[in-house]
C-alpha cells in the first residue's frame, strides 16, 4: 500500500496493519495521548491485534484476563466510539512520508533510538515517537536534564535558565525542554550557543513550528539535534496534549528542574510527573515576593524538590539515586483572574479545547477533534454550557453548532 492511498473503510484490513510499526503509527493518530483504554487494549492484544479490533467495526471482543471484565468492556466500547471516527483518511505511511521529506523517522520501542526510561511509564508510554533531527534520540537523552518553567518568564528566570543550560551542556549533559516561549527557549538557545545537545518535545506534529515565532529555533534544533512528538505530522497543539506531553519530558530525562514558575504554571505538571516517576527533582528559588517563583517554592514544599542554584548542584541530581515520590495534596486556590479553561480537566477540558473560538462547530467535528465519542461530547457540552465555557450558536443540517465562550465570573 503506497503512502498516498486512502485508508480502507472499517472491515477491510490494509496490508501494512500486520506490521507492528505501522499499527503503532496508526494508534498515535487514532487515540489521544494518555488514553488509558487504548493503552490497555494494546497491552492486552498487542498493537496489531488491537488495531484490528478498531478496524473490524463489530461488537466489543472478549479480552483476556482483567481486561475482559464488564467494566473494562464498557470502557472499551466507549473507546471504540472515540477512535472509529478518526479512521476516515487514516494512513500512517502517508504521515511517515511527510516526515521523511523533512528528514524525520518513526521510532518504536524495538528501535535502538527509543529512550529506555519511557518504560517507566508502563501502559502510559506512547505507542511510537515521531522524531525529526540529525541526532539519535535515545543516546541524547540518556544523560539529560529537563529545564522547564513559565512562558511568561522574567529576566531573572531567563538568565538562570540560560546559565543552567549552558553549564550543563558544557559538561556533556543534554538539555530537554518543550520549545515554548520563556524558560524553554532560553534553555534551548543557551545549550546551542555552547555547542551542547538539546531536545525539544512538542505537543503537536514535529512538522509544525509552535509557537510560530520559534520556527528558526526549532529548525536549528532539528538540524543539529532532535525535535520529537508522540503526535503524528500535522497534529495541532491543544492544552490536553501539552499536559500529556509533560509526562514524556519527565520520563525521558535523568532529572527535572523547575527554573521559574507561577503557582499554577503548567511546569508544575511536569514536576508532579517527575516525582511520581521517582525522577530527581530540583527547583530554583526566587524572591518570596515574586509571583513568578511561587511555583518553584511550591514544588520544594509539596514535592520535596531540591533547591538548586547552579549547574553543579543540578549535576548532583543527575548522579543521585531516586528517592520516594511525595503525594501531591489538593491544589490550593489562589485569587486572580480565571483563565478561559481554568478549572476544567479530563474530558471536559478536551472538549473545551476542541471548540472553535469564533464560528460554531457541529458535535461530530468536535468529537473528532477531541478524540471522544459524540455521546461523551454531548454530555461534556451540557456541563460546559452550565459553567459558561461553551455556548450554542445556531444549527445547520448537521445539528446544533457550538463554540467556546469566556467563563463566567
Amino acid at each position: 500500500m503506497s503512502g498516498g492511498e486512502q485508508f480502507p473503510l472499517p472491515g477491510a484490513t490494509p496490508a501494512w496493519a500486520a506490521e507492528d510499526r505501522w499499527a503503532r503509527a496508526a494508534w498515535s493518530r487514532l487515540a489521544e495521548p494518555g488514553d488509558a483504554v487504548a493503552a490497555a487494549l494494546r497491552s492486552a492484544l498487542g498493537p496489531v491485534a488491537a488495531l484490528d479490533v478498531v478496524l473490524a467495526g463489530t461488537d466489543v471482543p472478549v479480552l483476556p484476563g482483567d481486561a475482559g471484565t464488564p467494566r473494562a468492556r464498557a470502557a472499551l466500547r466507549a473507546g471504540l466510539d472515540r477512535w472509529r471516527p478518526r479512521l476516515d483518511g487514516l494512513d500512517p505511511r502517508r504521515d511517515a512520508e511527510v516526515l521523511g521529506r523533512l528528514g524525520g523517522r518513526l521510532v518504536v520501542p524495538a528501535d535502538e533510538e527509543w529512550p529506555r526510561r519511557l518504560a517507566d511509564l508502563g501502559d502510559a508510554a506512547p505507542p511510537c515517537l515521531w522524531v525529526r533531527g540529525a541526532g539519535a534520540l535515545g543516546p541524547l537523552v540518556e544523560r539529560s536534564v529537563a529545564l522547564v518553567g513559565s512562558r511568561a518568564a522574567s529576566a531573572y528566570g531567563e538568565h538562570v535558565a540560560a546559565d543552567l543550560a549552558a553549564g550543563l551542556a558544557e559538561r556533556g549533559v543534554a538539555v530537554v525542554s518543550g520549545g515554548a516561549f520563556g524558560i524553554d527557549a532560553a534553555a534551548h538557545r543557551a545549550a546551542l550557543a555552547v555547542g551542547g545537545a538539546t531536545a525539544a518535545v512538542l505537543a503537536c506534529g514535529v512538522d509544525r513550528a509552535y509557537p510560530a515565532a520559534h520556527e528558526a529555533l526549532l529548525a536549528r534544533i532539528a538540524a543539529e539535534h532532535v525535535v520529537v512528538a508522540e503526535q503524528p505530522p500535522g497534529a495541532s497543539p491543544t492544552r490536553w496534549r501539552f499536559l500529556e506531553r509533560n509526562r514524556l519530558i519527565a520520563a525521558a530525562s535523568s532529572a527535572v528542574v523547575v527554573v521559574e514558575a507561577a503557582w499554577r504554571s503548567g511546569a508544575l505538571s511536569t514536576a508532579t510527573r517527575a516525582a511520581a516517576l521517582l525522577r530527581p527533582l530540583g527547583a530554583v528559588p526566587g524572591p518570596v515576593t515574586s509571583s513568578t517563583s511561587a511555583g518553584c517554592h511550591r514544588v520544594m514544599r509539596e514535592l520535596a524538590a531540591t533547591c538548586v542554584t547552579d549547574a553543579a548542584e543540578v549535576l548532583e541530581l543527575v548522579d543521585a539515586a531516586s528517592g520516594e515520590a511525595v503525594p501531591v495534596p489538593p491544589e490550593r486556590e489562589r485569587s486572580g483572574r480565571r483563565r478561559p479553561l481554568a478549572g476544567l480537566e479530563g474530558e471536559d477540558l478536551r472538549v473545551a479545547d476542541a471548540l472553535p473560538v469564533r464560528r460554531g462547530a457541529p458535535v461530530v467535528s468536535v468529537a473528532r477533534a477531541a478524540g471522544l465519542s459524540e455521546r461523551t461530547v454531548l454530555a461534556c457540552l451540557g456541563r460546559l454550557a452550565l459553567s459558561g465555557h461553551a455556548e450554542e450558536v445556531g444549527a445547520d443540517d448537521r445539528g446544533p453548532l457550538w463554540r467556546r465562550a469566556a467563563p463566567r465570573g
